[in-house]
């Protein structure tokens, strides 16, 4: 549920990370978590206008300039910064989401706030058409897979875009490390 009242941004021109703060400083993190994860779940943007000043940083002006797969990116965006453990299941869901953007913020939550049960998503991710989703999906694993992602990992080290196969290779390196596996059994 909306605030009564949110202020306006004090400055939509400093860093979206600020402006984030700036918001969770007004609202406490409870709300602003439920804020953001009602934005994830596809709330009416109408009913979350002035939180959405801060979380996109800028002011909206025509209903139909962005699409709503913005409002669920920027949804996902909040918690990056602002961060509680009750938004893991919206975060989890996001992964799953029909358009690339949210999911792929859905899914550097999940490896900043290491998100578990975020890895089935990441690894549905990791074969993701844009290059871009795939190793930030790998990333994902990095933190929160387990031994059975080990191969699905693996596999993009032939990846036909080199920074998936980067990220792959380190995705392999900070697995076998995460999990104590000896070397010779992971690369």
């Amino acid at each position: 549920m909306q605030p009564a009242h949110v202020p306006p941004p004090t400055d939509l021109d400093v860093p979206v990370r600020e402006l984030i703060l700036e918001l969770a400083g007004h609202l406490g993190v409870p709300a602003f978590v439920a804020e953001c994860t009602a934005l994830m779940g596809g709330a009416p943007r109408s009913a979350h206008q002035p939180a959405l000043r801060y979380l996109a940083g800028r002011s909206f002006d025509a209903e139909g300039e962005w699409s709503p797969y913005w409002w669920r990116t920027w949804g996902a965006r909040g918690l990056l910064h602002v961060w509680d453990d009750s938004a893991t299941g919206s975060v989890v869901a996001g992964l799953a989401d029909e358009h690339w953007r949210p999911a792929e913020m859905c899914l550097k939550v999940s490896t900043r706030h290491e998100v578990a049960g975020s890895a089935e998503g990441a690894a549905a991710l990791v074969v993701h058409e844009l290059p871009r989703v795939r190793a930030q999906a790998l990333r994902t694993l990095a933190v929160t897979g387990d031994s059975e992602h080990l191969d699905l990992v693996r596999q993009r080290i032939d990846d036909p875009d080199e920074a998936v196969r980067r990220q792959a290779r380190r995705a392999l390196d900070r697995l076998g490390r995460r999990l104590d596996l000896d070397p010779e059994g992971w690369t």
